[in-house]
């Protein structure tokens, strides 16, 4: 008899059907039957679902929750949204190969802090604890966490490298053939142990954190083409993923290196998924580039199988100063990350440095004054940076002026303009903001001065939020309902003080809401049973044999919720900072991983953290998966 029945649900199985109404019935961690009226046990748990969604549990196909799994392998932030499946060690970076270090270097750190944005002490305590040295060990080690979700590691470039030609070899010389023949066989021992695929890296704002590195990017991105294409043939071969990014100030190598997805030129296609296309606020053609770039790809021309992965929330971000993960792409501002985080006196030398200041001045004001090419792109949001230059697109979330908490710095700046004119001393709106403005140039010549002065006198104190990309619900709409991308990205474990799309799912389902219960089915297959398919492991369905991972919606409360509303911040103990984290109430009423409940009713169960709900998914190729179904 069944452990578990889901009765009377709205039941989307994530093939894009039409929804029907159904019972589900789990037993032993599958799914065991579907249909009307189910018989139940005395002992069975019986979960009624009248006017609620049951569906397969959602997939993060982007995550740095590499760390966070060696400090809290339950990832409940992950869980309560309703994912049940996330993949690991993307961007190149990851734990694969333990902590690697050796002559006194300590590449999990160097590689973690700056890219994902994590605190150097959580990440020197997570790389004491990486004692393996192996991608086989790795998965045995996987395998005896209490996990919370489902776990598809991918083999990640940049530790790949480390492994083979150390740190400091892998970022400042080429491989030798020996070592590149090295990487191909590790690389190959990993797809023959069933990693579903592997992840490079060519942003241009992800570097190193520890000296006498900071000032150069992680090692993936010192691979030539020929690596490159050397190692992907391995995935290819497989017909295994290879996750990337483009090199996005450079659209001759971004093309060139994505060609490597062409069925006609490499005889099969390599599933390549690609972050991300997203409408970014600076520069409205990338998205446009990239779905036209896949579309080229996977034309019956080139026999491609690329994807974009598309970001289903607003790209909304905390900045701490001039401290944030976009910051590192442009050099004035890369000059203050390289610093520690509590190296205030640091950043004030950088800050009132005449050259840094005059080069600063240079970069804020582009395209600002006048007429000139540089206006025109940034009028028409062409520019060449994903970094905002607009003072009413940052809004004060933190600062010693509680009157400017939740303004755009746009509206103080315009009231120091005003005191500073003749006879108009009285536009400060309080007290402490005359004093305030007391302190300022008299006159501030414009807006990059005002900036200025702020990071000099408050640093990281000034905390701050915009929203650099997906502003616009219709074109993230038309974005996760395109044929050439992937939703599901969420970034989850990463930059925990910065950003917070874990909900990000959730809001690509209720997107799909407000078209009606079809295009609810269309978003369910997108989120679920087309990632699975894509990175060929067995999830994301509902089906009679399937492991039962399922996520119980209230459409109710997910029509009610507002996204934009429900962020806040919390302390984690298990990183000993605060996060960002946004959480819908009441919207996921149910979470069953391997046909147990982990979530209900807005709580954990009693066991959770404490087994395993989740497994590790190699593959379903690998002979391990073999007796899944």
């Amino acid at each position: 008899m069944a452990d578990i029945i889901c009765r009377n649900s709205l039941l989307f199985d994530g093939s894009g059907t039409p929804p029907i109404i159904a019972d589900v019935a789990v037993t032993n961690g599958k799914i065991t039957a579907i249909g009307s009226h189910l018989e139940a046990a005395c002992n069975t748990v019986e979960i009624e679902c009248q006017g609620l969604w049951l569906m397969p549990g959602l997939l993060d196909i982007h995550t740095h929750l590499d760390l966070e799994i060696e400090l809290a392998p339950e990832l409940p932030e992950v869980v309560r949204h309703g994912t049940t499946t996330v993949v690991i060690s993307n961007c190149s970076i990851g734990v694969t190969y333990g902590h690697q270090r050796s002559n006194g270097e300590d590449p999990i750190v160097d590689c973690f802090a700056r890219v994902e944005n994590m605190p150097k002490p959580i990440l020197k305590r997570v790389a004491d604890a990486c004692t393996w040295s192996d991608s086989e060990s790795y998965l045995h080690h996987l395998e005896s966490l209490p996990l919370g979700p489902n776990v598809v590691p991918l083999i990640p470039h940049s530790m790949l490298r480390i492994a083979v030609m150390g740190l400091t070899a892998s970022i400042s010389r080429k491989p030798t053939q020996q070592e590149l023949a090295h990487m191909e066989q590790l690389l190959e021992a990993g797809m023959t142990q069933g990693y579903a695929g592997f992840s490079t890296d060519a942003l241009p704002f992800h570097f190193l954190a520890n000296s006498p590195n900071k000032k150069k990017k992680i090692p993936t991105q010192y691979a030539c083409f020929q690596e490159l294409s050397r190692l992907t043939n391995i995935v290819r071969r497989y017909n295994r993923v290879w996750q990337a990014t483009p090199s996005k100030d450079n659209i001759f190598v971004a093309v060139r290196s994505f060609m490597l997805s062409s069925g006609r030129l490499y005889k099969h296609s390599l599933k390549t998924t690609v972050l991300a296309a997203i409408d970014l606020q600076t520069n409205r053609s990338a998205m446009y580039l990239c779905l036209l770039l896949s579309s080229i790809l996977n034309s019956r021309i080139f026999k491609g199988n690329l994807r974009f992965q598309a970001l289903s929330s607003s790209f909304r971000i905390w900045s701490d100063g001039a401290i944030n993960p976009i910051a590192d792409e442009i050099p004035e501002f890369r000059a203050l990350n390289e610093l520690e985080l509590d190296d205030r006196l640091g950043r004030a030398r950088i800050l009132n440095d005449p050259k840094w200041v005059k080069a600063f001045r240079k970069m804020w004001l582009k395209g600002k004054n006048g007429w000139s090419f540089r206006k025109i792109l940034r009028l028409f949001r062409m520019e060449g940076v994903v970094l905002t230059r607009n003072l009413n697109d940052m809004i004060v979330a933190e600062c010693p002026l509680a009157s400017w908490i939740g303004d755009t710095l746009e509206a103080p700046y315009r009231r120091l303009l005003m005191y500073q004119a003749a006879g108009a001393h009285n536009a400060a709106s309080t007290d402490e903001e005359e004093v305030f403005f007391s302190s300022f140039p008299n006159p501030i010549k414009d807006d990059a001065a005002f900036f200025l002065h702020l990071l000099r006198t408050w640093d990281t104190d000034l905390r701050w939020e915009t929203t650099f990309a997906n502003r616009n619900v219709k074109t993230l709409k038309k974005l996760l309902f395109h044929k050439q991308t992937l939703p599901g990205f969420n970034d989850s474990g990463a930059h925990l003080a910065n950003i917070g799309f874990y909900d990000g799912n959730l809001r690509a389902l209720k997107i799909a809401q407000q078209e009606g219960l079809k295009q609810v089915s269309v978003m369910v297959h997108r989120l679920t049973g087309l990632p699975a398919k894509f990175f060929g492991i067995h999830a994301g369905l509902v089906r009679p044999g399937m492991q039962a991972d399922l996520c119980i919606i209230d459409p109710i409360a997910l029509a009610r919720w507002n996204p934009e509303k429900t962020y806040h911040f919390i302390h984690r103990p298990q990183f000993g900072c605060r996060q960002v984290v946004n959480r819908p109430d009441a919207v996921v009423r149910n979470v069953i991983i391997g046909g147990k409940v982990a979530w209900h009713d807005s709580g954990y169960s009693e066991e959770f953290g404490k087994t395993a709900y989740g497994r590790v998914i190699r593959a379903k190729d690998h002979p391990s998966e073999q007796n899944i179904l």
